[in-house]
């Protein structure tokens, strides 16, 4: 246990002495660091806002099932509940229906309308919900095969809009994501070899005197892991105040952006693995960095 202190001590003071001895490069590669993240936690949070706001609209999202003359709403009702990618269904009768439509058309005299049209034109429908926007499609194939059912309809235009746009983002915070990280990890190699540099009279003292290259190298390896927490950290807060700033905006505003704001807020889980996946791509990108700048020493 002794022994381990001992270590652990001496890892945490090279550690911190390399640090202080980085000056302005620490803040440039923490810097580069924070910029990723931030970049790379706003295009995840904003992915699964996406999906959620996706999932919100499919959930919303209504297929109209018009049925053939003669058939009933309430006969095919039962049958149609028992679909599993089905969570509502709402019959209307045709009397109902044209009910409201007459009402709509601010006809007062229903009974007249009625005998222009030789009786009512309608049919009797189903509104049916999906469990999830992705099922919305396969169900209303589905539903259309069913015998007594007439036509199908649903409008998904919004559903697919927002998912091409959520594939757009995830294919644009790839690209940016790789560029920035690349672009991170050669600023933390240029910082470390500076440091490894100007201590490296101390660094042939230690090999003269029988110190292994992981002994003496796994400091620097630890401050590019540091620089990948820091970072981590910063675009952590920063997120959070914008997502504060958001939230109190979307709140003062109308019950539809309200609306919208439901589907943006993200899950426990998610909130939780937000920050660990900032936090474990901070410490790849110090860990592979600080690896290159010392590699190139070690090896001699």
């Amino acid at each position: 246990m002794l022994t381990f202190l001992t270590k652990s001590d001496y890892l945490l003071r090279e550690t911190l002495l390399g640090l202080r001895r980085g000056g302005w490069m620490n803040w440039a590669a923490v810097s580069t660091v924070t910029v990723l993240l931030f970049l790379f936690g706003l295009s995840l949070q904003s992915s699964w806002q996406l999906e959620g706001l996706l999932g919100q609209f499919g959930s919303q999202l209504e297929i109209s099932v018009f049925l053939e003359t003669g058939v009933q709403a309430e006969t095919l009702q039962p049958l149609v509940a028992r679909i599993p990618e089905v969570t509502e269904v709402v019959s209307i009768s045709k009397e109902v229906a044209w009910q409201e439509l007459v009402n709509e058309l601010g006809i007062s005299d229903i009974r007249g309308a009625t005998e222009q049209l030789n009786g009512n034109p309608l049919v009797d429908e189903l509104k049916v919900k999906a469990r999830s926007s992705e099922q919305v499609s396969p169900l209303a194939e589905k539903l259309g095969q069913m015998e007594g059912v007439d036509q199908v309809q649903y409008v998904d235009e919004a559903v697919q809009r927002i998912a091409q746009l959520n594939q757009g983002l995830n294919w644009v915070s790839l690209v940016i994501t790789t560029m920035l990280s690349l672009t991170a990890i050669a600023v933390i190699t240029t910082t470390i070899r500076l440091i490894v540099m100007a201590r490296r009279r101390e660094i042939e003292v230690m090999q003269l005197v029988g110190a292994t290259n992981t002994w003496i190298y796994l400091p620097f390896v630890l401050q590019g892991v540091a620089f990948g927490v820091v970072g981590a950290v910063i675009s952590w807060g920063m997120i959070l105040g914008i997502q504060e700033f958001v939230g109190g905006l979307l709140a003062q505003q109308a019950d539809f952006i309200q609306f919208l704001a439901q589907g943006f807020q993200l899950s426990p889980e998610k909130s939780l693995l937000l920050p660990l996946a900032l936090l474990g791509l901070g410490v790849s990108v110090g860990f592979v960095g600080s690896l290159f700048a010392v590699r190139k020493f070690a090896l001699r």
